[in-house]
C-alpha cells in the first residue's frame, strides 16, 4: 500500500522531470509514510511513498530495480498470492532478493509478459519500465481498488496515484470537463473512467493494462470483464448449494487478506458485512482481533450511529473493540482535512466517518478489512427488485438511481456547461454491452464495475491512505464477484435483498444483526444541513473563486439554500451537499 508516481518523455534525448515526480510524490506523503524514492532512467522517472506492510525490510524498498532483468517498477497495492507466485517462479528458475509482493510482480512480468495481471489475485496498480527497449507498462487491478490518475503533457506523460498529485507537478489544465460535470451531477458524485472533473486528467480504467512505447504509441487492453448468468454446471444448483459455495468463497477471500507481515483489524460498523468478515476472522482463529466502529450525533429522528449492533458482534466474538464517537463540533473543523484528502470530490455523507475513524485507527494498526462491496454484489440495494421485470431498463434505472433528469440539470448548471445528455447515453451504451442480458443483472454488473468502483471503493482508499491505513474489501475479491455474478438475481434479492449472503451469514453470525433493519453508515448533519454546517455551505458557495468559476446557475443555488431539506436526491442524498462539496474540494485542491 502506497503512493506511485512517474513522468515519460517522447522525445530522444530529453529527460523526465525529477522535480515534477518529486512534487507528486510530497503530495502522496500520507499514503506512504515509511519510506520514499525516485527512480530515474533517461526519459523516465518513478517516484514512490512506502507504507511497509509485506516485507518490512529494505529489500522492499520502491522504486524496485531488477537490473539482471532490465525492468523497474513503482507498485500500490497487495497481491494475496505472491508466496504461491514465487514458488512458480522460483520452478522456473527466477531467484528472488527480498520477501515482498513487489519483487514478485517484476519477475512475473519478465516471465509471461503484461498478460500477467490475470495470475494476480489482489488490489494493484503499477508502472513498470523495460530498460532495454524504453518501454513503459502500466495497469489496473480488476476492480479498481487502487487508483491510476494519468495526465498528458506536452511530448509526455505523467502519472499517480492521485489527482491532486498530478496537479500538484504543475501545467495540468484544470479547467473543468463538461461530460464529467453532467455525471457528476447525475451519479452521485460517480465520474466514471476514463474521465475525471478535470479536463486534463484521466483515470485508467479498471482491469486495464496499458502499454506506453517511447515514441509515445499507446495500446490498452482490457483483460478482465464480468459475465452474468449460469456457467456450465450451475443449472442443476439449488440454493442450499449456492449458499455454501458464497461462505466457502468468501471464507477464502478473508483468510487471503491476511496476508501480512503486520496486524489486521476490521473497521465494523454494525452491519452484515463487516460483521460476517469479523466473523470469518475469528472463526478461522484469529484472536485478539482489533475491531473499530464510529458514531455520530443523532439529527431529528435520524440515528447517527450503529454501535447497538456492533457492540453484539464485538462481544460474540471476544473482540478488541473501539468506539469513537464524533460529535458535530469536532466533525465541521475536519470537514476541511477530508475534503483535501479526496483524490476526486465525493459526496458521500460517511466520508468524514471513514476520514476520522482512519486517523484514530492508523494508531493501533496499519491494515483493516472492510464490508465495501456487498450491497453491489449480492444485490442489497432497493432499485433492484423493480428491474426483475422491467421492459425499459435504462429508463427503469435512471429514474430510481440519478440524482436529477437532465431537464434539472439545465435549471442547476451554468449555460455553457449544458449539452447532450451525456450521463443518459452513457448509461444506453453501458446497458448494450454484452454479458448481461436482464435488466437486473444490467445494473448489477453496472454497480458492480463502475458506482462501486469510484464511489465506496475510492471513499475508503482515499479516507484510510490520508492516515497512512491500508483497507482490504474481501467483498471484492475477483473469485467471489464471479460467483455471485452466476447466482440468479431471484436468491439474491428476497428479504431486503443480499439473501443468499445473509443465509450464509446465519452459520457464523448472531440473528440480531442478520435480521436488523437495513442501516447506513450514518453522517446526519451532512444530510439535513442545518447551524454550523448550512453557514459553511453557504460560505463556500458564496466564496469569490465559486462565484468567478460559475458551474451553477444562482436562483438554483438560492432555492437549495433557502430549504435544503426539501431537495434531497433518490437515494437520500443532500442535493445542496453535492453541488457546495464539489465546490468545497476546489477550493481546498487550490484550484
Amino acid at each position: 500500500m502506497c503512493g506511485v508516481s512517474g513522468e515519460i518523455r517522447f522525445k530522444s534525448g530529453e529527460a523526465a522531470s525529477t522535480a515534477a515526480v518529486q512534487a507528486m510524490c510530497d503530495r502522496l506523503a500520507p499514503r506512504g509514510p515509511d519510506g520514499h524514492g525516485l527512480f530515474a532512467h533517461g526519459r523516465v522517472a518513478f517516484g514512490h511513498r512506502r507504507l511497509k506492510i509485506i516485507d518490512l525490510s529494505e529489500a522492499s524498498q520502491q522504486p524496485m530495480v531488477d537490473s539482471a532483468l532490465g525492468l523497474a517498477i513503482v507498485f500500490n497495492g497487495c497481491i494475496y498470492n505472491h508466496r504461491e507466485l514465487r514458488e512458480e517462479l522460483a520452478g522456473l528458475g527466477y531467484s528472488f532478493f527480498s520477501d515482498g509482493d513487489t519483487e514478485v510482480l517484476i519477475k512475473a512480468y519478465h516471465a509471461w509478459g503484461p498478460n500477467f495481471v490475470t495470475r494476480m489475485n489482489g488490489m494493484f496498480a503499477f508502472a513498470i519500465h523495460e530498460r532495454d527497449s524504453g518501454r513503459v507498462v502500466l495497469g489496473r487491478d480488476r476492480l479498481g481498488i487502487k487508483p491510476l490518475y494519468l495526465a498528458d503533457i506536452p511530448g509526455g506523460l505523467r502519472f499517480a496515484s492521485s489527482l491532486p498529485a498530478l496537479v500538484a507537478s504543475g501545467g495540468i489544465d484544470t479547467d473543468v470537463d463538461p461530460v464529467a460535470l453532467h455525471h457528476y451531477m447525475s451519479f452521485h458524485a460517480v465520474v466514471p473512467a476514463p474521465h475525471t472533473i478535470l479536463k486534463g486528467v484521466r483515470k485508467l480504467p479498471p482491469a486495464t493494462v496499458l502499454v506506453v512505447e517511447p515514441d509515445g504509441t499507446r495500446r490498452e487492453h482490457t483483460y478482465w470483464s464480468l459475465t452474468f448468468g449460469p456457467q456450465a454446471g450451475d443449472e442443476g444448483r439449488d440454493f442450499a448449494e449456492w449458499r455454501e459455495l458464497v461462505l466457502e468463497t468468501l471464507t477464502r477471500a478473508v483468510r487471503r487478506r491476511l496476508v501480512a507481515d503486520v496486524p489486521v483489524g476490521v473497521l465494523l460498523s454494525g452491519g452484515l458485512d463487516s460483521s460476517l468478515i469479523t466473523a470469518l476472522l475469528a472463526e478461522n482463529g484469529q484472536s485478539g482481533l482489533k475491531t473499530f466502529s464510529i458514531g455520530f450525533e443523532t439529527v431529528g429522528d435520524e440515528r447517527g450511529d450503529e454501535f447497538q449492533y456492533s457492540d453484539i458482534v464485538a462481544k460474540h466474538f471476544g473482540t478488541d473493540h473501539h468506539r469513537l464517537f464524533v460529535d458535530s463540533a469536532r466533525a465541521l473543523p475536519e470537514l476541511t482535512d477530508c475534503v483535501r484528502a479526496m483524490s476526486e470530490p465525493m459526496v458521500s455523507h460517511d466520508n468524514i466517518g471513514f476520514f476520522l475513524l482512519s486517523q484514530e485507527v492508523a494508531k493501533q494498526v496499519k491494515v483493516v478489512q472492510s464490508g465495501q462491496g456487498a450491497d453491489e454484489v449480492f444485490g442489497g440495494y432497493h432499485w433492484y427488485p423493480p428491474l426483475l421485470e422491467s421492459s425499459d431498463a435504462v429508463g427503469d434505472y435512471a429514474r430510481v438511481f440519478f440524482d436529477r433528469d437532465h431537464a434539472e440539470m439545465a435549471e442547476a448548471l451554468d449555460p455553457r456547461f449544458i449539452g447532450e445528455d451525456h450521463s443518459r447515453r452513457w448509461l444506453e451504451q453501458r446497458f448494450a454491452m454484452p454479458g448481461a442480458e436482464r435488466p437486473v443483472d444490467k445494473a448489477l454488473r453496472l454497480d458492480t464495475t463502475v458506482m462501486l468502483v469510484d464511489d465506496p471503493v475510492k471513499r475508503v482508499d482515499n479516507m484510510t491512505m490520508a492516515a497512512g491505513l491500508e483497507a482490504r474489501v474481501p467483498f471484492l475479491d475477483h473469485e467471489l464477484v464471479e460467483l455471485a455474478a452466476r447466482i440468479p438475481a431471484e436468491m439474491k434479492l428476497p428479504d431486503g435483498g443480499k439473501y443468499v449472503l445473509k443465509e450464509a451469514a446465519r452459520r457464523v453470525v448472531p440473528a440480531a444483526v442478520i435480521d436488523r433493519p437495513k442501516g447506513y453508515f450514518p453522517v446526519p448533519a451532512l444530510k439535513y444541513l442545518r447551524g454550523p454546517f448550512l453557514e459553511r455551505v453557504r460560505d463556500v458557495l458564496n466564496a469569490p473563486s465559486a462565484r468567478e468559476r460559475g458551474l451553477f446557475r444562482r436562483d438554483y443555488l438560492d432555492r437549495l439554500l433557502a430549504d435544503p431539506e426539501r431537495h434531497i436526491t433518490p437515494l437520500r442524498g443532500s442535493k445542496l451537499w453535492q453541488v457546495a462539496l464539489l465546490e468545497f474540494w476546489f477550493q481546498e485542491q487550490g484550484l
